[in-house]
């Protein structure tokens, strides 16, 4: 998952055709009921979105999931031992999430080129995109190269390995800010370096790439962390996770 949302015990409106339960012989009628599960966290997520969209109309889908992401509060591993896989970049925080101070932003087009990297044929790629979109020669379309506000690698166990993630982030912030890139991983586990790991603006809008380079050799299932760009004011935060 992206994002983790309330989804125990909510209470909804519940449609009067519909019974309470599945239970055999049970003909009860309710306008409200109260329920659990991702079906109840996805619509508060979208009002989330809705939310963020009301402050910034011009933004895309990427920009406002980016926002999302970036803005949740941490989880605990300790108590979802699958850790991010369980809860994605934490906890939805739909105040912070109108002002993000950066996005990871990305279009139509960088889907495509992703999509195409994975292998999808042109005939698959136009079904989705309702228009006459091929695939570039050039393009390898591998994970680490969509601009996705997280970052996630598979490996093998006991190979060393590196990997660069390119990363593009806006500026939607304040006009003049300086980000510094903290990284939060356990003690002796990965080799992380972010280039650069400054980032200046010098206005609203300004776009500016950096590298996450990733080394080490895998002894653990699993090895999570994140990267926060931090100004002083808003702390941008990105998962990391490797795993075999």
């Amino acid at each position: 998952p992206d994002i983790s949302a309330p989804g125990v015990h909510i209470l909804a409106a519940w449609s009067s055709i519909s019974p309470v339960s599945s239970v055999p012989g049970d003909n009860r009628f309710v306008t409200f009921n109260i329920i659990s599960g991702t079906s109840m966290s996805c619509p508060h997520v979208s009002g989330a979105a809705a939310y963020v969209k009301s402050f910034h109309p011009t933004w895309s889908p990427a920009a406002i999931q980016s926002a999302l992401m970036t803005s949740a509060a941490p989880m605990s591993s300790g108590i979802n031992m699958e850790a991010e896989f369980a809860y994605g970049s934490g906890h939805l925080n739909p105040l912070k999430a109108a002002n993000p101070g950066l996005v990871y932003d990305a279009n139509e087009t960088d889907y495509i080129n992703f999509l195409c990297g994975q292998g999808y044929a042109t005939r698959l790629i136009q079904l989705l995109s309702k228009d006459n979109s091929t695939c570039p020669k050039d393009t390898n379309g591998t994970v680490s190269e969509l601009n996705y506000p997280s970052f996630g690698l598979s490996t093998s166990p006991l190979k060393p390995f590196s990997r660069t993630f390119k990363r593009t982030v806006t500026n939607v912030g304040s006009p003049t800010a300086v980000y510094r890139a903290n990284l939060s991983f356990p003690t002796g586990t990965l080799n992380i370096r972010v280039n650069p790991d400054v980032l200046s603006f010098t206005s609203v809008g300004q776009k500016l790439s950096f590298e996450v380079i990733v080394e080490a050799t895998m002894d653990k299932a699993m090895v999570s962390g994140a990267l926060v760009w931090d100004d002083g004011e808003h702390k941008v935060r990105s998962p990391i996770v490797v795993f075999i």
